[in-house]
């Protein structure tokens, strides 16, 4: 699904301002604060319904008005189908709007299945230097978006636990209700693991193909620890485990604390790589999961890409910028200087161009910024 159509009302320093993107790569210079970064968090709010730089959606609010108003158009680019999609957060109201086709969405899940985005900005290093919970949230972006069951299973998994924690901060625990509990997490939580491990074994090799064309990195590899002794399945870790558990009152090991590490010849990839080559790693796996799901479902994911000449010197690029363009799908990509950008594609003039300046976005020519 392609965004055709972009309207931001109020919306940080951009008041009123509308893009019309291209299917291919829209690249958008400015300078700094200019609004470059806030279109980006616009599009990205459409499919997670929450921001990339804030917490809080109220801050995203022009500081002059009430609300702000995001209101984007897609299309189906095989069909043609057009969909539209809402969102308003008020200053003083209770939650954020959300109109996706005139009503109310089933839930976040919904606009991600709809509109897919991958992001690439200066955060993207937390893959590998941030928490696992950074880790297990990318692994389990793929998982979403190519198995069908894990949804369902995600939720009651995380029901089930948050009734096991209940009942091991009792002083008395129901045995048989303790047993319900460890059978439903038990059950989802292999589940889930199993997807993530299947969909892991998918993307390893393509992840392999993109950082081989990207870097000369040698010996680099991603591994799924499942968050539990590997020898036992969860039933039996949960039922040896259950003393110490009731000590701490909380469930220790599963799915929740899984970790996916990430290692150069054996070592953790953060500890021996540079920024450079880490954004070349962090690269690679990010379009590695869009192009998996390209093929395991047909759809394209699209690219939101904050500063791309940030940390990687021209070769490795131009080197990128290539893959991106093979990969046929939708790109939005801010720089502050158009020249550089110009040197990382071989038909620049081909790319759709937009200047941002006191937030307004203008269509251009690369010739009229450059």
């Amino acid at each position: 699904m392609a965004l055709t159509r972009l309207k931001l009302t109020a919306f940080r320093n951009l008041l009123d301002a509308e893009i019309r993107p291209a299917s291919g790569i829209n690249l958008l210079i400015g300078m700094n604060a200019s609004g470059k970064t806030s279109v980006l968090e616009a599009i990205y709010l459409l499919s997670l319904a929450r921001s990339f730089r804030s917490k809080r959606l109220k801050t995203l609010i022009h500081h002059d008005e009430g609300a702000f108003t995001v209101f984007a158009e897609f299309a189906q680019p095989q069909t043609q189908i057009k969909t539209t999609l809402g969102i308003q957060r008020q200053q003083h109201a209770p939650e954020t709007e959300i109109l996706f086709q005139g009503q109310k969405p089933q839930g976040v899940a919904e606009l991600a299945r709809h509109f897919p985005v991958q992001l690439i900005n200066p955060d993207a290093f937390r893959l590998l230097e941030g928490s696992p919970k950074d880790r297990r949230q990318f692994l389990d972006w793929g998982v979403f978006h190519t198995q069908p069951l894990f949804m369902s299973a995600w939720q009651r998994f995380q029901r089930a636990l948050r009734q096991r924690n209940s009942l091991l901060r009792h002083a008395r625990i129901d045995p048989l209700e303790l047993r319900l509990w460890d059978q439903e997490v038990a059950t989802t939580g292999e589940l889930i693991s199993t997807l993530r491990a299947e969909y892991l074994d998918r993307l390893r090799p393509i992840f392999s193909q993109f950082l081989m064309r990207l870097t000369e990195l040698q010996q680099i590899d991603i591994h799924y620890q499942r968050g539990w002794d590997k020898q036992v399945d969860l039933s039996s870790y949960l039922a040896s485990a259950l003393a110490k558990d009731k000590e701490q009152g909380f469930t220790q090991g599963g799915p929740q604390r899984a970790e996916l590490r990430v290692t150069a010849s054996g070592r953790l990839a953060v500890d021996v790589l540079s920024r450079g080559q880490q954004k070349c790693v962090v690269s690679a796996l990010k379009l590695a999961q869009g192009a998996l799901l390209a093929e395991q479902t047909g759809q394209h994911c699209t690219y939101i890409i904050d500063d791309l000449p940030a940390e990687l010197d021209i070769q490795h690029r131009q080197l990128f910028c290539e893959l991106l363009e093979e990969q046929n799908t939708q790109v939005f990509i801010t720089a502050v200087e158009a020249q550089a950008m110009q040197q990382d594609w071989k038909h620049p003039d081909r790319m759709a161009w937009f200047h941002v300046k006191h937030g307004k976005i203008q269509p251009t020519q690369f010739s009229s910024i450059s």
